[in-house]
């Protein structure tokens, strides 16, 4: 999980994965692995392949803090490692798991259509007709319309080309800081250097201004007369940082001045997370387009959506000659749909967002109590039971260890380091925000319980009583790294 320009462990002295299932004849062929031979793959072996045969760079990172478990089970907030080890989930999905692990209605949900047809595009599918109509009901204002498809990044895509298609306007206004996707057009409006650099030029007439400045917001809004304005209403990737007072009202305002569409991003808010169904309801903001995955899929199928107002459906996609123009191929299939259907249900069945709401209150509050009493803390801040916990930075440590590898890590990634101690030596599972590392996220499904709230406030007491000091921290993380570095050559 951190996130640095070093290749450790490509030559560790692994045995070679071994072929489990060759095929292939007189040197023709391939040797081909089965679901049942991949289930029974080891730690090593599934290392091995991922450096093999995927992000070699991601899965040597993973590793240094011991992060690369091989979990075989799960269920609700717990998963269980090849070792047996049961830990708490806390990163929940990057916000996917609001109904935590295997919920048994969505498996149940997906046994009950495993007889239908999930693609037949000459059709007009049954189910994602009423994941449609549910939605228009749950969703704030005159959101009416549906768009399927399979992942936030894609919500996001669609909504920006529905936007300008229904203004005949090019220009999109987004958040430094924000996080949106990775697509090609999601980055575009993505505030972060370090993920767009690469691929520049990006999509042009993008532009970026503060979050939480309506000032910025209507000057651009005066000199470019856009086609929208998109914003998340928490910045999950940028550190879990709420909007100030009344900014996305004034930001709903700002735009029906300008005949600018407010795109509000709730792919990771969305569903309960904050103790609303949407977190847009906690401003009374009602948004032209509205982007949702992640949870809406029981975590446990991939599924996207926008939906937006009928009038703006209209105007880009409606009548014969434009009903195509924008499609996916496994948007809206059975299976996916049949897991939203039952999403919207469980949330409402087991008042998943008032649970949010008040688990949310207790999180915060004893989270405040750790913040009083140790410096190491920077931050506490969300809503809901989506929270962060930042960290200070640590400035002047100069140790030559790894040749300067510690150092960096505690300077920049000390959030990293927190949660390798919470993941090796209190089976917790955290990660820090994209965005910035120095910020762990908090996201347990909105299941989690009170007593496993409480264990994890009581872990993070022992560590940063433990490690008082920012050094202590950080030569524990390098412990880690060397002792997980020795083990695998």
């Amino acid at each position: 999980m951190i996130d640095l320009y070093i290749d450790l462990g490509q030559n560790i002295g692994i045995d070679e994965v071994k072929i489990l299932n060759p095929t292939g004849k007189n040197g023709q062929g391939k040797n081909l692995i089965s679901l049942q031979q991949a289930l029974s793959l080891n730690r090593a072996e599934i290392r091995k392949m991922h450096k093999q045969y995927g992000n070699s760079g991601l899965a040597s990172v993973m590793g240094m803090l011991n992060f690369d478990k091989h979990f075989v089970k799960a269920e609700g907030v717990s998963v269980w490692d090849s070792d047996g080890n049961k830990y708490l989930d806390f990163l929940g999905g990057y916000g996917s798991l609001n109904l935590g692990h295997n919920h048994p209605k969505i498996l149940a949900a997906l046994r009950e259509v495993d007889e239908i047809p999930s693609l037949i595009q000459a059709s007009l599918p049954a189910l994602a007709g009423a994941l449609a109509h549910n939605l228009a009901g749950i969703t704030p204002g005159e959101l009416q319309r549906s768009f399927f498809c399979n992942s936030g990044a894609e919500a996001v895509e669609g909504a920006l080309k529905l936007a300008r298609a229904a203004t005949g306007r090019a220009d999109i206004i987004y958040c430094d800081n924000s996080f949106h996707g990775k697509t090609f057009g999601a980055l575009s409006v993505t505030g972060r250097e370090k993920y767009r650099k690469p691929f520049e030029p990006l999509l042009p007439a993008c532009h970026a201004i503060p979050f939480g400045d309506t000032d910025a917001l209507g000057k651009v809004m005066r000199d470019l007369n856009p086609a929208a304005f998109i914003v998340e209403p928490v910045q999950g990737e940028g550190g879990i940082i709420t909007p100030p007072q009344g900014y996305l009202k004034e930001v709903q305002r700002i735009c029906k001045k300008y005949g600018a569409l407010l795109i509000v991003d709730e792919i990771q808010t969305g569903l309960g997370r904050t103790g609303k169904m949407f977190a847009c309801e906690h401003y009374e903001v009602e948004p032209d387009i509205l982007c949702l995955a992640k949870s809406l899929g029981g975590g446990v199928m991939p599924i996207g959506a926008f939906v937006t107002r009928d009038a703006l459906w209209r105007k880009a996609y409606g009548g014969i000659d434009k009903a195509t123009l924008h499609t996916s191929t496994f948007g809206g299939n059975s299976r996916a749909a049949a897991a939203g259907l039952a999403t919207i249900e469980v949330i409402y069945q087991e008042k998943l967002v008032e649970k949010a709401e008040e688990n949310g209150r207790f999180f915060m509050k004893k989270l405040n109590r750790l913040k009083e009493k140790y410096p190491l803390i920077k931050d506490v801040r969300g809503q809901g039971l989506m929270i962060g916990l930042e960290f200070n930075e640590v400035k002047g440590l100069g140790d030559k260890l790894s040749l300067g590898i510690t150092s960096k890590v505690s300077k920049e990634y000390m959030g990293s380091l927190v949660a390798g101690e919470l993941m090796n030596n209190y089976k917790i599972i955290t990660a820090y925000t994209l965005n910035n590392p120095n910020v762990i996220r908090l996201e347990p499904p909105l299941t989690v319980s009170r007593e496993e709230i409480e264990a994890v406030c009581n872990a993070l007491e022992e560590i940063l009583s433990k490690h008082r000091g920012f050094f202590s921290v950080a030569a524990s993380g390098a412990k880690t790294i060397f002792k997980t570095f020795k083990e695998k050559k």
